[in-house]
C-alpha cells in the first residue's frame, strides 16, 4: 500500500467522522436487479454480462493503493475486464457520481466508511450483497449492501528501536517512556482523531466519551514528550520520529519500506478502534455488472489476499493467507482488544469538539 498515493491518506482516511453506520441484516439474497429491468441475476449471468460489457472504470483505486494493481489483472485475467482508475478522494468520487449521472464515467469506487452513508444519502449507489455477505461484520455494510467494507485498519504504533529499545506494545508502557510520541496533527487528521479515540477505549471510554483519551495525552504533553510534528516516511528515515500512531497498513508500509528490524509495529494491548475503507457501485455505472463482479472478486479470498499482499488486513476473517501474506501483517490476537466505532452519529458530535480541546489541553503545553 502506497501511503502517499492516496489522497485521503491520513487526514480524511478512514472515519470523516460523520454520519451513522448502518447494521447489517442476516438476510444473503443478493439485490442484483440488472439496470431498469427489476430482475434479480445470478452471479453466472452477472459474470456473463460483465464478459460483454469488456471493462470496469474505478475512482480512488489506484495500483498502488491496496495493492489493488493484482485484483485489476486478476479481473483482466479471469473475466477479460480492461481497467482504468482516477484517483481521487471520497468526497471527490460521490461528487463524480452525482455529477456525471446523465453521462456517467466511473462504475465503482473505494471510500472511507463514513462516506458509504453519504453516497447513500446522495442517491447515488446501487446495492449489491456479494456471496460473501453473511461473512461481512455487521458494523463493515450498509443493510441493503450499498457500501460493503473489504479491509480494516487499526490504530498501532511505530518505534525505532534505535531510538527506544524497548518498544511500546501497551498504553501503559506509552505512559511510562522517556522519549517523544508522534500523534499528529489532531485538530485536522482523521487518523491522530481516532489515535485520540483509541486511548480513550483503552481507558473505558469509547466514541461518546472521549475523555480518557485526551486526559492520557494531556498528561504527556505536560511532560513534553508530544512532539507536534507529522509523521512521514522521510521524517521518520531521519531518525525524528521515536513512536508514532498509525493505522496499522501505514505502519506495516512504512516498516517494511524502511526495515523491519528497526522499526517495530504493535496493536496496544489494552485497546485500539478499528475502521475500513468500502467499496460503492455507481448507480448509472456504465458497466453495472463489472463493477458488481469487481465487488464479488474483491471479498472472494483471492481478493482478500490480494489486499493483505498490500498490508490491508481482510475484512473476512475465515480468508487463509499464505505464510508469505501473513507475514506482512500482524498476528490476529493482537486485535483482540481492537474495537469499531458503534455510534457514527455520536462520533459526529465528539469528533466535532475534539479540536479546540486538544488545542486548550494538550498544544498548550508543547513548545
Amino acid at each position: 500500500m502506497n501511503v502517499g498515493s492516496k489522497k485521503r491518506g491520513v487526514a480524511a482516511l478512514m472515519l470523516a467522522s460523520f454520519l451513522l453506520v448502518a447494521s447489517a441484516c442476516g438476510n444473503s439474497k443478493n439485490d442484483n436487479a440488472a439496470n431498469g429491468s427489476g430482475k434479480e441475476l445470478s452471479l453466472t449471468e452477472i459474470e456473463a454480462n460483465a464478459k460483454t460489457e469488456g471493462s470496469v472504470v474505478s475512482v480512488g483505486m489506484p495500483d498502488t493503493w491496496a495493492n489493488w494493481k493484482d485484483t485489476w489483472a486478476d479481473m483482466k485475467t479471469k473475466y477479460g475486464l480492461d481497467h482504468t482508475d482516477t484517483d481521487m478522494s471520497s468526497a471527490e468520487e460521490i461528487a463524480k457520481f452525482e455529477a456525471e449521472k446523465d453521462k456517467p464515467t466511473a462504475d465503482i469506487g473505494d471510500v472511507g466508511i463514513a462516506f458509504g452513508p453519504v453516497a447513500v444519502d446522495k442517491g447515488v449507489t446501487q446495492p449489491y450483497k456479494t456471496s460473501y455477505w453473511d461473512e461481512v461484520p455487521e458494523w463493515a455494510k450498509d443493510k441493503d449492501g450499498h457500501w460493503i467494507v473489504g479491509y480494516q485498519g487499526t490504530i498501532a504504533f511505530m518505534t525505532n528501536t534505535k531510538l527506544v529499545q524497548n518498544p511500546p506494545k501497551s498504553w501503559e508502557d506509552l505512559k511510562n517512556g522517556d522519549y517523544k510520541i508522534v500523534v499528529g496533527d489532531v485538530t485536522k487528521a482523521a487518523q491522530a482523531q481516532m489515535a485520540v479515540l483509541a486511548a480513550a477505549i483503552a481507558f473505558g471510554g469509547d466514541e461518546k466519551n472521549i475523555e480518557p483519551g485526551l486526559a492520557f495525552f494531556e498528561d504527556l504533553a505536560k511532560q513534553g514528550r508530544i512532539a507536534n510534528v507529522e509523521a512521514s516516511l522521510a521524517n521518520i528515515e531521519k531518525g525524528e520520529v521515536p513512536v508514532t500512531l498509525l493505522w496499522d497498513f501505514n505502519a506495516l508500509n512504512y516498516s517494511d519500506q524502511l526495515g523491519k528490524d528497526q522499526y517495530a509495529v504493535a496493536i496496544p494491548k489494552e485497546g485500539s478502534v478499528v475502521s475500513g475503507y468500502a467499496t460503492i457501485l455507481n448507480k448509472y455505472a456504465p458497466h453495472p455488472n463489472a463493477a458488481k463482479l469487481t465487488r464479488e472478486y474483491i471479498l472472494s479470498d483471492e481478493g482478500q489476499i490480494n489486499l493483505a499482499k498490500g498490508y490491508a488486513r481482510p475484512i473476512r476473517d475465515s480468508v487463509k493467507l499464505p505464510d508469505d501474506v501473513q507475514a506482512k501483517l500482524l498476528p490476529k490476537d493482537e486485535y483482540a482488544n481492537a474495537k469499531p466505532v458503534g455510534d457514527y452519529k455520536a462520533w459526529e458530535e465528539t469528533s466535532k469538539s475534539i479540536p479546540e480541546q486538544w488545542q486548550n489541553r494538550v498544544l498548550v503545553h508543547i513548545n
